[in-house]
């Protein structure tokens, strides 16, 4: 307090400018933080691909997705979104991130995997006044079996090789930080060669544009429907491409995040695990 009373005119604009560079630095630094921790490694696969992508609205974000190596060869996939947007969000995925690997590390499916995150979560999420929308699942190479838990999140789309869009069951869940004592159920699918699951957050579907029209769910599965043989890379980046097209340039409103599961065929098992992959 002593120290404003004494700064001059011309030092306090000083001290404010820096004050904001170092903030901006900081922000930057934590963006950094976030791209390296949130954006889960990468698997490879010797058939088939797990990928994902996320692009903040702002500098920073709260969506989430991450892939877990398990130890009976199975690969654990979340995708996540977080109330809010921005430094808050991002605090709070950070906090989501923690309790996602320490669970599962010490569970045995993705119904549990919830239920351990809602417990670790549920009083700090309550202080706060947040909550946490995520979907998780195990997927087995080797067997193709696809057991799924959700709290309250959107159902991935799957799309069918020669089939098309494929109706999963229903099952929505209570988001993190909704209710304490939760037990989360699951279900399970066959996925087949040439299967394709995408995860998604709702920044892709609740895109605007400059007549106020969202994107949509039909708009999407129309294009994976179209796609879905492509590369995951290959589909990320239409996904992306086809949202910029439908925005017109409009500032994104929303933090928007895909996960993309192909099957290949049914020799597929994990090789290694890449370097985590960044946001463009």
């Amino acid at each position: 307090m002593y120290r404003k009373l004494l700064l001059q005119p011309h030092d306090e604009v000083g001290a404010t400018h820096e004050f904001n560079k170092t903030l901006q630095r900081e922000i930057h630094l934590a963006r950094n933080i976030q791209m390296k921790l949130l954006n889960g490694e990468k698997p490879e696969l010797s058939s088939g691909e797990v990928s994902g992508v996320s692009i903040p609205a702002r500098l920073i974000g709260g969506d989430y997705f991450d892939f877990y190596p398990l130890s009976n060869g199975k690969i654990r996939i979340i995708i996540g979104d977080v109330m809010g947007k921005g430094i808050p969000a991002a605090m709070l995925m950070i906090l989501t991130r923690g309790a996602f690997r320490s669970a599962a590390e010490a569970t045995k499916g993705p119904g549990q995997t919830l239920t351990a995150m809602n417990n670790a979560m549920f009083r700090d999420l309550r202080k706060l006044g947040s909550f946490v929308t995520v979907f998780c699942a195990d997927w087995d190479p080797a067997t193709g079996v696809f057991i799924y838990a959700n709290a309250g999140h959107s159902l991935p789309v799957f799309v069918r090789a020669n089939i098309g869009i494929v109706e999963p069951p229903d099952l929505k869940g209570v988001m993190l930080g909704g209710l304490t004592g939760q037990l989360y159920k699951e279900e399970q699918t066959q996925l087949k060669e040439d299967d394709l699951v995408f995860f998604y957050t709702d920044g892709i579907v609740e895109a605007i544009n400059h007549d106020g029209e969202m994107f949509q769910l039909d708009r999407l599965i129309q294009i994976l429907v179209k796609h879905g043989h492509k590369e995951a890379s290959k589909i990320e980046e239409t996904v992306i491409n086809q949202i910029s097209t439908f925005t017109e340039g409009l500032p994104q409103k929303d933090d928007i995040t895909m996960v993309i599961l192909k099957v290949g065929d049914d020799k597929t098992e994990i090789i290694n695990f890449n370097a985590p992959a960044l946001n463009p």
